[in-house]
């Protein structure tokens, strides 16, 4: 069935992704490996991009269930990149419920997620040929890219002298790239041309990257009671997000000195309070809310280059604008 998509039915396509999942046939033994595969995708999250395939695959005239098999696979993807993420982070909670390591243990968790990892590969073997090539190539680039961007990611957490242009490289490889293939791959499915693929790939890209700055802004100056935590997790953390770069960028030599101290510290009561109100000095907290708009205005500029009617031209931006209008 092909269906009208607007921003009213993204609640129908997350559900029916949810029920598709749950439908998903993993083996039943042995259960250590299986169980913390089957946890991982119950506990929800958004379920962006693996509706972006879906509404790809339709806005190029295609039927959006010959896109589910790609949309599962990208998502049993990305679950597998949080599943090693969290033991590199050391992270405790996964979408409020315990990190697989954590409720398992750190050897269960790589495995598992080697498994989610292979199968994710095999979803795409539901395609003739030509097709599976195309998208397996697809995937295969953005795996080696999103390891790329991890790794980029640890080796800046020791590192005193990242450029901002850094950051935002490894924020593209570790997060955006993601968002880009699983656009591209709904279009291969619809048989987009190559000029299409490569704009709906760039919208992704820049979209992805908006996104990611706006959560490092958010995490220091959104509001507490939305966000569900308290604010400032990632100055506690020492993480180098946006903030952190674009306030070296603009400082002055005392301002500098003051952050790097900071950064360098444990957490105490106020270091929140003196690290924001740099960020805030430098105007860093402006600057990154204009490269949210930026990367936003680059991600809509290739949707208008899109040879596809404006009426699926305006699924792409409504999205977008309702993905950044957020306050959480």
């Amino acid at each position: 069935m092909n269906q009208n998509i607007n921003l009213e039915n993204i609640k129908f396509y997350a559900e029916l992704i949810n029920n598709k999942l749950k439908e998903l046939s993993f083996s039943d033994s042995p259960t250590s490996l299986y169980s913390p595969i089957k946890y991982i995708l119950d506990i929800g999250g958004k379920r962006i991009r693996p509706f972006l395939v879906l509404i790809s695959a339709e806005s190029f005239g295609g039927e959006y269930n010959k896109a589910l098999s790609a949309a599962l696979s990208v998502e049993c993807f990305h679950n597998f990149t949080l599943m090693h993420d969290d033991i590199m982070d050391c992270a405790d909670l996964r979408r409020g419920n315990e990190t697989v390591h954590v409720k398992w243990d750190t050897n269960q968790s790589i495995l598992s997620g080697d498994a989610l990892l292979i199968y994710s590969y095999n979803l795409l073997e539901d395609y003739d040929p030509i097709t599976y090539k195309k998208l397996n190539n697809v995937l295969n680039t953005v795996a080696l890219q999103v390891c790329e961007g991890q790794q980029l990611d640890l080796d800046f957490e020791n590192s005193s002298d990242v450029l901002f242009d850094d950051y935002i490289n490894m924020i593209r490889l570790k997060t955006a790239v993601l968002v880009g293939a699983a656009l591209k791959m709904g279009a291969i499915i619809s048989q987009a041309n190559e000029h299409d693929l490569k704009n709906i790939y760039d919208f992704g890209v820049n979209l992805g990257i908006a996104f990611q700055l706006q959560d490092d802004y958010l995490d220091t100056f959104g509001e507490e009671s939305l966000l569900g935590k308290s604010i400032g997790g990632d100055i506690k953390e020492n993480k180098k997000t946006a903030l952190f770069h674009l306030t070296l960028s603009n400082a002055n030599n005392h301002q500098t000195k003051d952050l790097l101290e900071l950064y360098n510290t444990i957490h105490t009561d106020n270091k929140i309070t003196k690290v924001i109100k740099l960020f805030k000095e430098t105007g860093a907290d402006k600057k990154t809310l204009k490269l949210v708009k930026d990367y936003t205005n680059l991600a809509l500029k290739s949707i208008n280059s899109l040879s596809i009617p404006i009426d699926k031209k305006q699924v792409f931006t409504d999205f977008s604008i309702s993905l950044l209008d957020r306050k959480l």
